[in-house]
């Protein structure tokens, strides 16, 4: 398969947004459960814990832009440890919208936008480690 990804096939969406229509599949991308939100109000069709930064790599990062490049860098060379998850996406990103769903306040600074540039192929290890210098 080797169909392009576009980028209205990658939507993002915080938890504490309601679901609508045109979501397509909502993935849920963090590794904790976002606070406040039932399980029911959620919508989530799936949960993926693991292509999710590693708690190490989440806590160092703590949501500060100046280390945003960093962030992303670390958390390309941890997404590669899984690559099925990662696959897994890009199959349903092709098929049609899908919703990654997060937590994070920072709608700017967040997982949930690397991962979107990974799926899309726009944030490459090249790129990531350019924008560290």
């Amino acid at each position: 398969m080797t169909k392009r990804i576009t980028a209205d096939h990658v939507k993002l969406k915080r938890a504490y947004e309601p679901a609508t229509v045109d979501d397509g599949p909502r993935i849920l991308i963090d590794r904790l459960w976002p606070r406040g939100v039932r399980k029911a109000d959620a919508a989530i069709d799936q949960w993926v814990k693991d292509i999710a930064p590693s708690t190490a790599l989440r806590k160092w990062f703590g949501h500060d832009p100046e280390r945003w490049a960093e962030f992303r860098r670390r958390y390309a060379a941890e997404v590669r440890q899984h690559p099925e998850q990662l696959s897994r996406l890009r199959v349903l990103a092709r098929q049609g919208p899908i919703t990654l769903v997060f937590s994070a306040h920072d709608e700017v600074h967040n997982d949930a936008v690397a991962l979107r540039k990974f799926l899309l192929g726009r944030e490459t290890k090249r790129k990531a480690e350019t924008d560290h210098r």
